[in-house]
């Protein structure tokens, strides 16, 4: 069968491999058919965490796909399915797994596409219990968002930063695959929302999703604006991504109270924060990492509703990596996706 594999920092290669066996108890083995690209595969394409793989890693962290057969034991899922495997080989008995707080698994194997073989290959065998159905009415390249994108913005506004119908939110990097997800999802519950963008065509693009207030932080200062826009009150919430960039502008966007949720630092990993101002206005500053699997049947069943994400290009497999590139570039508005 076909599979991308890095060999390399950014070598990829177009590959013939032997396909997975078939499914064992309690497995199912999935055709993929479409492959979404996340800043995670960029950060692997570039060669990080080499010392904890091993070469060439089938890359690919978010996908969607069709049951072609199913192992003893497997209920719930038979073949012809439509479906989105899960994005880390969790253990399946810890306590978090048993809660259903699958991303903070005791005993995770890795990340796949990262740390173990990804999703960028025609054929692969998974546990069952890592597998979610898709709706009918969601399309392949939709639901291969569910996994990473939507899961991972449905994790951070709804479990973290308990946003409430009404309230405010700043979404940083409107454009990007998870920032158009957090806009189109604020908005479906009225909340008023604020983005930043790096230029005017993404402005234009942001409003008509439906952003109440754009801000191109190239030209302005997102935290200055954001003040005035609130006459100085601030939003409820902030949904950070960015990282050392926009971290200390993001809290003096918050409003006293306020709460932000971190999942990324694109921009650095680290910096430094007012403490007194932290704790004098009572801000509550969350860490959130992917998602459940609760969160993207979640995802997938908003998007049945028609929260629909935002697809900027898609491209055969065999250019990946110009997906990656692309990507990189920051010149994409939405959701770059693979397909099979």
């Amino acid at each position: 069968m076909k599979a991308l594999q890095l060999f390399g920092d950014r070598d990829l290669r177009l590959t013939e491999i032997e396909p997975p066996p078939a499914p064992g108890a309690d497995e199912v083995r999935i055709r993929i058919r479409a492959v979404g690209l996340n800043f995670i595969d960029v950060w692997g394409f570039r060669g990080m965490a080499f010392a904890k793989r091993k070469m060439p890693l089938i890359v690919g962290a978010e996908a969607a796909g069709i049951v072609e057969s199913v192992g003893a034991g497997v209920t719930g899922l038979a073949a012809g399915d439509r479906v989105v495997p899960y994005g880390a080989m969790t253990c399946g008995r810890c306590r978090a797994c048993r809660e259903g707080r699958d991303n903070l698994c005791e005993d995770v194997s890795g990340v796949m596409g990262f740390h173990l073989d990804g999703f960028a290959r025609e054929l692969v065998t998974l546990p069952a219990r890592l597998v979610v159905k898709v709706p009918d009415g969601v399309s392949d390249t939709d639901a291969a968002c569910a996994g990473i994108a939507f899961g991972t913005v449905q994790h951070m506004l709804f479990d973290n930063a308990r946003l409430e119908p009404g309230e405010s939110v700043l979404v940083h990097a409107g454009g990007s695959g998870i920032g158009t997800g957090a806009i189109r999802m604020a908005k479906a519950i009225g909340c008023t929302v604020y983005t930043t963008v790096g230029d005017d065509e993404k402005g234009r693009k942001a409003a008509e999703l439906g952003a109440d207030h754009v801000i191109n932080y190239r030209t302005e200062r997102f935290e200055g604006e954001v003040r005035r826009l609130t006459k100085r009150k601030g939003v409820d919430v902030v949904f950070e991504h960015v990282g050392a960039d926009t971290w200390n502008g993001s809290l003096l966007c918050l409003r006293r109270g306020g709460r932000l949720v971190t999942c990324g630092s694109t921009s650095g990993v680290s910096t430094t924060m007012n403490l007194m101002q932290l704790f004098q206005q009572q801000y509550r500053i969350t860490g959130s990492f992917g998602c459940s699997l609760a969160n993207i049947g979640q995802s997938l069943a908003k998007m049945e509703a028609g929260i629909r994400p935002v697809v900027d290009t898609v491209y055969p497999l065999a250019d990946f990596a110009q997906g990656l590139e692309r990507l990189e570039s920051r010149r994409v508005f939405g959701k770059i996706l693979v397909s099979l």
